[in-house]
């Protein structure tokens, strides 16, 4: 099993910048990939960002691209996702989640074995 939780969320103003957290613990030896995902009330979940445990590889979605970075501690098992110039549509629950599987895509939500509860982000125009 791998246990995943969030920290990191808040209220912002636009233009702002927050970091979240995602500390993973258990079984971390058999994470292949870490993604983080955000909905938004009355909207389904959205791929954001993931990258590889071994932090060599990123992949991001249009929505993330050029304003969020997806970065991994490998010593403290924590990925976390740097969020810049943020808007009012970033708005959402963001969670973090984690692929087992080698060769899975990362920007599927159901591909992901394991999820975080969420942390909410605000922002506020």
């Amino acid at each position: 099993q791998v246990q995943l939780v969030e920290s990191g969320g808040g209220l912002v103003q636009a233009g702002g910048s927050l970091r979240l957290s995602c500390a993973a613990s258990g079984h971390t030896f058999r994470i292949y990939a870490m993604g983080w995902f955000r909905q938004a009330p009355r909207k389904e979940r959205e791929f954001v960002a993931a990258i590889s445990w071994s932090g060599g590889s990123t992949y991001y979605s249009n929505s993330g691209k050029g304003r969020f970075t997806i970065s991994r501690d490998g010593a403290k098992n924590t990925v976390y996702l740097q969020m810049n110039n943020l808007k009012p549509e970033d708005t959402a629950v963001y969670s973090c989640a984690a692929i087992t599987r080698y060769g899975s895509a990362w920007n599927i939500d159901a591909k992901y074995d394991y999820w975080g509860q969420g942390t909410q982000v605000t922002v506020s125009s």
